[in-house]
């Protein structure tokens, strides 16, 4: 009698989810896996660009998913380290066997999966930083949002010496593949107007240890700074900088900093401070995606920071919606891929991405801002 109890309710539950949708009642979710820093001096870049895809996964699947098809994240936390972001990639796709990989964290961390990722031919989908080696040479399973860091070294040189006619720059860098990503940038930069670094000095990824990059860094007298690093670091190399350094220095980053996080640290010491931008402010009122943004923050995400790099994970996730529900037929990572290329434009609301066969960087524009001190627009950035 038990077991008969069992199968009729049993029956009786298909039945109700079968007459609500045969086709969304057997569609099976659509699985995405990002490995990035949940913990760690660089937590906030993770926890944020995660809670702008979660926002953007929620309205999605609200509004009937990818033809009934719910989209599922899977965040695994590698604290902003290679060892544990290659651990968490081949869980991902090997045990996990998620359709791509998200909204991945950083230049060391994207490098030491790279190799990874191509041989399982997986998407490598919106990775958090601008590094060239995810650029050139071509790679098919490389998918960029943002605008690289060599783009953004090339707009600080030409708002700091073509603009402001500064001539003696330096560079404070992270000691790994990302501050070398930097520091190269603005090497290429200053090369093109016949000008060298004066002076440039390291610290070590997950440490705020820069005292002696600081020592490095003054002795020859700067006029600017520009720095490629985590947030707590360059935090305390420009609180120490404006403490115990005479006359007026320049502070420049690049975005990956994570600019409310930045702001946040310096506090008092911020007034003035440049970022870079790959996105737009999400307090411009005048692109429709940033009020959908705010409102899908406000509903499903509603205790994360709105940010610049919450936005860009709300980006790349109502970006990859879309390319994944103009697929036609069967959803697979070739036709994902090849759809991007052919259909090649995309517009999220005043937001346009284009691709193309032998270009998978979505932005090219590069924003300036300034801490003063909330974060604006520079107001000389034309």
């Amino acid at each position: 009698m038990m077991r008969l109890l069992f199968f009729s309710l049993h029956a009786l539950i298909f039945v109700v989810v079968a007459g609500q949708g045969a086709v969304s009642a057997l569609a099976q979710p659509l699985v995405l896996g990002q490995s990035c820093a949940l913990s760690g001096p660089a937590q906030n870049l993770g926890l944020e660009m995660r809670a702008g895809l979660l926002a953007a996964f929620s309205l999605i699947n609200d509004e009937g998913g990818i033809r009934g098809r719910e989209i599922i994240l899977l965040s695994r936390d590698d604290g902003y380290e290679p060892d544990k972001a290659v651990r968490n990639t081949k869980s991902l796709i090997y045990d996990e066997q998620v359709f791509a990989l998200i909204g991945a964290v950083g230049t060391p961390t994207s490098m030491a999966v790279a190799p990874i990722v191509s041989e399982a031919r997986i998407p490598f989908f919106a990775p958090f930083t601008g590094a060239e080696f995810l650029r050139t040479p071509f790679n098919t399973y490389v998918i960029n949002v943002r605008a690289s860091y060599f783009q953004e070294m090339e707009k600080l040189a030409s708002y700091l010496i073509d603009k402001k006619k500064i001539s003696r720059v330096a560079c404070f860098y992270q000691n790994d593949s990302y501050g070398f990503a930097g520091l190269r940038g603005i090497e290429i930069a200053l090369a093109k107007r016949n000008m060298t670094l004066v002076s440039k000095g390291s610290y070590e990824r997950n440490t705020i240890a820069v005292m002696g990059a600081l020592r490095d860094i003054y002795q020859e007298k700067p006029e600017a700074v520009v720095l490629v690093g985590a947030y707590s670091a360059c935090a305390e190399f420009i609180k120490l900088s404006k403490n115990k350094i005479a006359g007026e220095v320049a502070f420049c980053n690049i975005s990956f900093v994570g600019t409310e996080s930045l702001r946040a640290a310096l506090g008092g010491y911020g007034q003035g401070v440049i970022v870079s931008q790959v996105v737009p402010s999400p307090l411009d009122t005048n692109i429709s995606l940033i009020g959908d943004f705010k409102r899908a923050m406000a509903k499903y995400q509603h205790d994360a920071p709105i940010s610049f790099t919450s936005l860009e994970g709300f980006i790349a996730g109502k970006l990859f919606g879309k390319i994944a529900m103009t697929v036609r037929g069967e959803l697979t990572r070739e036709k994902f891929i090849s759809t991007m290329e052919e259909i090649g434009q995309f517009d999220l609301g005043g937001l346009l991405l284009e691709f193309g066969p032998q270009d998978h960087q979505g932005m090219d524009t590069i924003y300036l801002t300034q801490i003063y001190p909330v974060v604006e627009r520079l107001k000389d950035d034309k």
